[in-house]
């Protein structure tokens, strides 16, 4: 009963932490376990997502909050994030005009400086899951700055390997014409730095004036190229009926990268959970919390930092 009783008085504790920002803080959840060997900040994928892996866009999975338990029975911290415009962080979002990616970018930096400052630690370790995987990437860019050099690696989940244009121009690819041909031009117009006026009301609600700003700093980043170019340690954790990223997005970037890490993790999907190959089912998992993540994920990451981390 006392191995018991001491086991619950030094689980993990959460703490809200608020991360200043303009024109509005941040906002996330420190997990910490006793005496953590080292910190990791979660960053989430597009759209609504907020810090546990949930949307209002039907998405329920808890996929982060239960990473980030996992890896704190393994001994490591984590800040889970809620972004820019999300959740408790709504207010620091600003009109969708001013969106840009770098915002993101600069937000992991400073969430990974703090990140290590709360933990005790002279680093912490960046895991991007989706979006956040090329937010990672992009955060270590160059590597000189004093923020990207809190960045102990790099741990991508379900990241894209090509630039978002080359993939949105895959699912595009079945729309009538002359709707294609409009939409591949807007995108070139986009990846080229320029507006696009006259987008059809079809195409509104992908490429609405209001968002293109955003586009425009998004859809020219190339995953492969930004991690060949880091020299830090990097995991890359791919599910095989991911039907969002596919295995080849993960070999792609293991090739751009031949010292990274690459686990490939069967019957896996998008939200790193045990799911089928048939679409409707596999999206069905996207709204179920109460399912755990799939055998090995957590272990695969864990051991990989641990790893890499002095003790």
């Amino acid at each position: 009963m006392l191995t018991m009783t001491l086991a619950l008085l030094t689980g993990p504790v959460s703490t809200e932490v608020a991360l200043p920002a303009q024109p509005a803080p941040l906002h996330g959840t420190l997990l910490a376990p006793e005496s953590p060997t080292t910190v990791a900040v979660i960053l989430p994928g597009s759209g609504p997502t907020d810090r546990d892996g949930n949307s209002r866009l039907g998405i329920s999975s808890a996929s982060y909050r239960l990473l980030a338990e996992g890896l704190a029975a393994q001994g490591i911290a984590t800040v889970r994030i809620d972004k820019r415009g999300v959740g408790a962080s709504a207010a620091a979002g600003g009109p969708e005009t001013e969106l840009r990616f770098d915002a993101n970018v600069a937000d992991a930096r400073a969430w990974a400086a703090e990140a290590a400052r709360r933990a005790g630690k002279p680093c912490a370790w960046l895991i991007g899951h989706s979006e956040g995987a090329l937010v990672a990437l992009k955060a270590v860019e160059g590597g000189d700055t004093p923020d990207s050099s809190k960045i102990c690696g790099l741990v991508l989940l379900a990241g894209a390997g090509r630039p978002a244009a080359t993939v949105l121009r895959e699912q595009l690819a079945s729309l009538p014409e002359p709707l294609k041909t409009q939409a591949y031009h807007a995108l070139s117009e986009l990846e080229a730095g320029r507006t696009v006026a006259d987008t059809p009301p079809a195409l509104g609600a992908l490429l609405r004036p209001s968002i293109q700003p955003y586009l425009i700093s998004w859809l020219p980043l190339d995953p492969a190229a930004l991690v060949a170019a880091y020299d830090g340690p990097v995991f890359i954790g791919q599910g095989t009926t991911d039907i969002q990223v596919s295995v080849a997005d993960a070999q792609a970037l293991a090739a751009a990268n031949p010292q990274a890490t690459l686990k490939l993790w069967d019957g896996v999907n998008h939200s790193l959970k045990i799911a089928p190959a048939d679409r409707d089912a596999n999206l069905a998992v996207y709204a179920n919390p109460s399912l755990p993540l799939a055998p090995g994920v957590v272990e695969d990451v864990a051991a990989f930092i641990q790893a890499r981390t002095p003790h």
